[in-house]
């Protein structure tokens, strides 16, 4: 009896004078994988009166909740709770209120006779995929409680969609919308960054079989270069289809080309669906990237101030005061030294290893890898100041000489792609303009940038030293930030223009290189007779050359293969481009002083040998001898709230 009287009161001590070991992380204690109580408490339906999450669609929670919160005093004085407080202002209304709603569907589920909803697991997957990239732009870790897997539930277990009145209320509010009203509906507003990137990733998700977003990388202040995608089969470069770019918001505090863009994004995705046969001839034919902002910082600095205050320069630089279209390697310069010798190339000029060593801004960077990326055949930088378009060179033939004539070999193709836009533009040609105090009224509206002004490091002549692609530099009017009244006047003016200039990309000639087998020809090079500029062919063999009409000898060559010619007639009366293959058979690779003079793929491919771009520091060694990671700017908010640091936000950790 004494025996069982012992069992019994090590029983009673261990189940009542024992505490479990505090090891439990946010979460694993509702779903039984530890415990941090010593008793258990049943779960209870209660009233919903958490102060941020009170706009939800129901009334009723439950404590404790799935993180492991007893009572409300506990979930507010947690730091998901502030994390959801404070997410607006952290990621500049970017992904808002979806990202409150959804996160305080786990903090607060709803409650149906003491049982717990789950928040549906397809719709946290839905918002991972459109806003990871707004916390990655910050350096926060994707916050754990919004852990697909771990914390929401399938549609067959039965969940509840957090977003489903909100979205609700958005179909309402576009049925309401009378039929009289104009079928594409786009309000000529200026944007910030965060609704900027919102109506993109909307837009691309409502034309999502022919446009999707992309990053191409980082400002330096860390906001996302955005580019949105139209084409027939994004994602995807087909064969003979031409890929063009527009860039606006360059140089940050000129800012009509970014709204123009973002309009047109819009408009070809609503034109589309409605079934407008111009549009859909232009997206099924083309792949057309547009980057509405290279330099958000910028324009962060100068919207601050608005149109009426905006100076001339303020927010033109990017975040490091660097120009943008200073930054590019001045290829110019060496084209310039070495154009008078047979043996050295004026097309494709490799990076010298020099410029590295220099400041090169993310921005730039990020722009250098697009454009060797994607086979682009033509491109226009959309800027602010004047009312002209100019195109390369941009850089004087004389260094000493500041507005001095400096053709490049496809002069007559520049003069016609400018032409296209300013005669399609609403008043750019007209000789009765006003031209901001200049002149190019006698030219019509086009000028050559070195006869306007010279400058080094610009980034349409990298475009065309460096790569395949002709981009020209549109100056959309006088005032760098006009006023919101004059959005909708400007995109009327501007409309016909962007899209002739897309619809310009189908000019010249286009075709593949082929081997005796029939396998596209990699890098094959692209001859005019009388035209020192070559292009090549992209990875399957297609190329596309632009081209105003005439009689021209069009040369294919390849190391290690032969070399095939053609006589190739452009009539003036030609609506799309000229289709002119060839077939290159392999013949002995003979030494040849071209090889030495000439940069081959191996340099061609060594990009950022010394990856400057990146600033070095010294590391910041703490006593243990480990590097210390500094804080990111956002820690504050919580290291200084009397709460347990979110340790989990940290990306590093």
């Amino acid at each position: 009896m004494q025996l069982g009287l012992l069992v019994m009161f090590l029983f009673w001590a261990k189940t009542s004078l024992c505490v479990p070991q505090q090891n439990c992380h946010p979460g694993d204690e509702y779903l039984g994988r530890c415990s941090n109580s010593a008793y258990e408490e049943k779960p209870k339906c209660t009233e919903l009166n958490l102060g941020y999450c009170n706009d939800l669609e129901y009334s009723r929670t439950i404590f404790p909740n799935i993180l492991g919160h007893r009572t409300r005093l506990e979930a507010e004085s947690g730091a998901e709770y502030l994390l959801l407080s404070v997410i607006h202002g952290l990621l500049n209304g970017e992904c808002s209120p979806e990202i409150r709603l959804v996160g305080c569907s786990v903090l607060a589920s709803p409650c149906r006779d003491d049982k717990m909803v789950k928040p549906c697991r397809s719709t946290c997957e839905a918002l991972s995929k459109d806003c990871i990239h707004a916390f990655e732009a910050i350096e926060m870790a994707w916050p754990y409680f919004l852990d697909c897997d771990r914390f929401f539930a399938s549609d067959q277990e039965g969940c509840f969609d957090p977003l489903a009145g909100l979205k609700a209320r958005q179909e309402q509010a576009l049925s309401s919308l009378s039929p009289q009203e104009p079928s594409t509906i786009i309000q000529f507003t200026y944007t910030s960054n965060a609704q900027m990137y919102s109506i993109l990733k909307r837009t691309a998700a409502k034309c999502s079989h022919i446009s999707h977003v992309y990053s191409i990388g980082r400002s330096t202040e860390g906001r996302d270069l955005l580019v949105i995608e139209f084409t027939n089969n994004p994602g995807h470069h087909e064969l003979l289809e031409p890929e063009i770019k527009l860039v606006g918001n360059m140089h940050g505090n000129e800012v009509l080309g970014r709204q123009l863009l973002i309009y047109l994004a819009q408009y070809l995705c609503s034109e589309y669906i409605l079934g407008n046969q111009r549009i859909q001839t232009i997206i099924n034919t083309t792949r057309i990237h547009m980057l509405a902002s290279m330099n958000p910082d910028g324009y962060e600095l100068a919207a601050s101030e608005g149109h009426l205050l905006n100076g001339w320069t303020n927010g033109r630089t990017n975040a490091q005061n660097i120009d943008l279209n200073r930054n590019f390697p001045d290829l110019t310069s060496i084209l310039y030294r070495n154009r008078r010798s047979r043996h050295y190339r004026t097309d494709h000029i490799p990076i010298p290893d020099a410029y590295w060593f220099g400041k090169v801004a993310p921005e730039t960077y990020a722009v250098m890898k697009w454009v060797r990326s994607l086979p682009f055949v033509q491109s226009a930088s959309l800027h602010g100041g004047d009312l002209v378009i100019s195109y390369p060179f941009d850089y004087s033939r004389h260094p000493l000489e500041e507005r001095m004539f400096s053709p490049t070999p496809d002069e007559q193709v520049f003069k016609q792609l400018a032409r296209t836009y300013a005669d399609a533009h609403a008043t750019m040609s007209n000789n009765d303009t006003e031209r901001c105090g200049a002149s190019f009224y006698r030219t019509r509206g086009i000028i050559n940038g070195a006869l306007w002004y010279s400058f080094a490091g610009g980034m349409s002549d990298f475009n065309y030293l460096h790569t395949n692609c002709l981009e020209i530099t549109v100056e959309l009017g006088c005032d760098k930030f006009p006023s919101e009244a004059e959005l909708y006047p400007e995109w009327k003016r501007n409309k016909e223009a962007l899209l002739s200039f897309l619809e310009s990309a189908h000019r010249g000639i286009k075709g593949i290189v082929k081997d005796g087998n029939g396998n596209g020809i990699k890098d094959a090079t692209i001859s005019i007779r009388g035209v020192r500029k070559d292009v090549t062919t992209a990875e399957d063999g297609d190329y596309w050359r632009l081209l105003n009409p005439g009689t021209h000898i069009v040369t294919a060559t390849a190391k290690g293969y032969s070399k095939v010619s053609k006589r190739v007639y452009l009539p003036h009366t030609m609506s799309k481009a000229g289709r002119v293959d060839f077939i290159l058979q392999k013949v002995p690779v003979e030494p040849d002083i071209d090889d030495h003079l000439f940069p081959t793929a191996d340099t061609w491919d060594r990009f950022d040998p010394y990856n400057q771009f990146e600033q070095y520091r010294d590391p910041d060694v703490g006593d243990s001898g480990r590097e210390r990671e500094e804080k990111p700017w956002w820690w504050n908010y919580f290291s200084q709230s009397f709460i347990s640091p979110p340790t989990w936000l940290l990306r590093n950790v």
